[in-house]
């Protein structure tokens, strides 16, 4: 039988069946160490062919089979940073939750999500998230981080969901596709899930007001059918964003306004550091790229993976007043 992974808790899989039933599965023991790389060999939207288990009072089955994966989303496992966990599968959008101090979403998380999803193919749109709580300079500040994306190409949106500011047109950019949410503990993923669709009532906690950072209520990565013709896999939030398997050469091209100045470069395998002539260093002095890209970029190429969170927020506002000619 062939059946779609709804829930993951990393020892039981909700599969969902082809019939519209709900069965709990286990991996068979073997398919475990298959030459799988990552810490959850099985993640939420992968479609799986498993059998019922009939020696079982309750009517549990056993998931042999995985089919090929038209895309997926990683990160570097939180405690064995040489795998990668898979966050979900087979998505079309990826919505990326973005606060600005409530708590603070950095450029440098987005620019790390958003080589990721180019890596993968997976189109990400970004999602300003409690567009209520601002004043003028929180205003500010997002309008500028969003003018950054919208040059370059990214889609954007401005929503609240207490006021439910930009909820309709969210939902129809999520009609007939499987879309994820993403973000920081806090930034607001659940309570949005529930503004579109009440029924739900999944769980939400307030920001930690001495740390301004958010609290875990999604611990595991989920999807939900919704009534407007959706479906949306909601995640547990992320605090630091460490990509995988990206040789350094490769890097730039998953930044869009780096990608389209390569060809111009003097050296073709130009990795826009030192070299002589560089296009994108270039355009960069004429600030027709931002600073808070370079530097994420920067980060990337010298394999920095540290936490990005909190401890580079005060580092990309200085880079953002940079480029504003603050």
């Amino acid at each position: 039988m062939t059946g779609l992974v709804y829930k993951s808790t990393g020892s039981w899989y909700t599969v969902k069946s082809e019939q519209g039933d709900f069965i709990e599965c286990r991996i068979k023991g073997k398919f475990r160490i298959k030459g799988i790389k990552s810490t959850n060999p099985i993640a939420v939207g992968d479609v799986v062919d498993y059998e019922i288990d009939e020696t079982s009072d309750a009517i549990t089955g056993t998931i042999f089979n995985i089919h090929e994966r038209k895309n997926y989303i990683v990160r570097k496992s939180v405690n064995l940073s040489h795998q990668m966990h898979i966050i979900a599968s087979n998505i079309d959008r990826v919505f990326l939750l973005i606060t600005i101090n409530n708590p603070p979403t950095t450029f440098n998380f987005i620019d790390r999500f958003l080589v990721t999803a180019e890596a993968y193919g997976i189109e990400t749109i970004l999602v300003f998230n409690k567009i209520d709580t601002f004043d003028e300079a929180t205003l500010d500040e997002q309008l500028y981080m969003q003018h950054v994306y919208q040059e370059i190409g990214y889609k954007c949106l401005r929503v609240s969901s207490t006021e439910m500011k930009g909820i309709e047109k969210l939902k129809e950019m999520m009609i007939d596709k499987v879309s994820m949410f993403s973000g920081h503990s806090g930034v607001g993923k659940s309570t949005l899930v529930n503004a579109m669709e009440p029924t739900l009532h999944l769980k939400t906690k307030t920001i930690s007001e001495a740390s301004k950072q958010g609290q875990h209520t999604t611990t595991f990565a989920e999807m939900y059918d919704l009534a407007f013709g959706a479906r949306i896999i909601d995640t547990p939030g992320i605090k630091g964003f460490g990509v995988v398997d990206m040789e350094p050469v490769e890097i730039s091209g998953y930044f869009p306004e780096f990608f389209k100045l390569k060809d111009q470069c003097k050296f073709n395998n130009c990795i826009h550091k030192d070299e002589p002539k560089c296009a994108v260093k270039d355009a960069l002095e004429k600030d027709e790229i931002a600073w808070s890209r370079y530097n994420s970029y920067l980060k990337l190429l010298e394999g920095d993976d540290e936490n990005y969170r909190t401890d580079n927020y005060d580092e990309d506002r200085k880079e953002s007043d940079k480029t504003r000619g603050l």
